[in-house]
């Protein structure tokens, strides 16, 4: 069977849809698919540039290549899911945000534009004649499956995957800091945990690892992290290798990952693969969906207290966090997250 899998891209930005879109066509080809990533370069700026890209992808033709019948394409972002194909199996990470559950919020820039209310109607539209054309719809958490439920009153079914290199994550003795990995972005909201910091009891140290979107957000919180006092506290190290990843992992007394409304959330599962409680926040999203309170993390309120609170129970009670540590790890192994599931329930149409 040859598989087309379908998503945009954005150049020099690597982060989980990325990550997940290269594991998916490794995980095919390892259980003796054909496979290939075909992507489109995506911009949302000009607003404009959002309906030329959901025309590339609406007139793409995937049906054949070479001569060669194309069996499958799953689609993973919009808008890539617009493509046409009569075995179409989509996998949704998430749809345009700003269109849905961000309309309304200050973090969405397609409301504050001139054309925005009908761009958005545009893409709504679009959506929903493409679902229509699917033949099974999987969402990559319960988080986005509700999403889709609620805004376009269609049903999927939630499909958890590993995170890269799953079998890599390892656990060592505890130091003291708690880490962070994570594109530098507001929705992501590295502000809120340097405001978090500021108000904890200990010195508590916070290793932030990932660069930002747009080249600037990084200094910006360097200068906000000087502002509050705390710049030995925060500690921004851009990207860092494969291996550098799992080792902070591993000797980290804690996992941070406060974003907000998260599809599904790689950090999460990653700590908890190193044997590490996992703090979060009650409007977080897909990390809510493996997170028991007090048991594997803490779910704390989105807001700088509650979460200064979170992170000096664990700074003061080592024990406590290694034990949650331990739990989280016996979570994930109950949840029998395997490829092996997803590429089965991907390809049986």
């Amino acid at each position: 069977m040859k598989i087309v899998v379908l998503s945009v891209s954005a150049p020099f930005i690597m982060g989980g849809a990325e990550i997940h879109a290269e594991s998916l066509v490794k995980a095919l080809k390892e259980f003796g698919y054909e496979a290939e990533l075909v992507t489109i370069p995506f911009k949302t700026y000009p607003n404009q540039r959002i309906l030329d890209t959901m025309l590339m992808f609406r007139l793409l033709d995937v049906t054949e290549s070479c001569g060669q019948k194309i069996d499958l394409v799953i689609p993973l972002k919009f808008p890539a899911y617009l493509t046409p194909h009569p075995h179409k199996v989509v996998w949704l990470l998430h749809q345009h945000r700003d269109a849905y559950d961000l309309w309304n919020n200050p973090v969405c820039g397609l409301q504050y534009n001139p054309d925005g209310q009908q761009i958005r109607d545009t893409i709504i539209n679009g959506d929903n004649n493409a679902f229509n054309e699917c033949r099974k719809i999987y969402a990559n958490s319960q988080n986005v499956a509700k999403r889709l439920k609620k805004f376009n009153n269609v049903d999927s079914t939630p499909l958890y995957h590993p995170p890269k290199n799953a079998h890599g994550f390892y656990s060592h003795n505890s130091q003291s800091y708690f880490f962070f990995p994570s594109r530098l972005t507001k929705i992501k909201r590295q502000e809120l945990i340097l405001e978090a910091i500021a108000k904890t009891h200990h010195s508590v140290k916070v290793i932030f690892a990932g660069s930002a979107d747009d080249g600037k957000y990084d200094q910006e919180l360097r200068e906000m992290a000087e502002k509050l006092g705390i710049s030995h506290q925060a500690i921004f190290l851009g990207r860092i290798s494969e291996e550098e990843k799992l080792k902070y992992y591993a000797e980290c007394l804690g996992v941070i990952y406060p974003p907000f409304d998260e599809d599904y959330g790689y950090v999460t599962l990653e700590g908890m693969l190193s044997s590490k409680a996992v703090i979060s926040c009650s409007d977080s999203g897909g990390p809510l969906e493996f997170l028991i309170n007090q048991e594997t993390g803490i779910i704390a309120e989105s807001n700088p207290s509650a979460l200064a609170e979170a992170m000096d129970q664990l700074w003061e009670n080592r024990n406590k966090s290694t034990i949650m540590g331990k739990n989280a790890r016996k979570y994930y192994d109950s949840l029998n997250i395997t490829w092996s599931n997803v590429v089965e329930k991907l390809t049986t149409i």
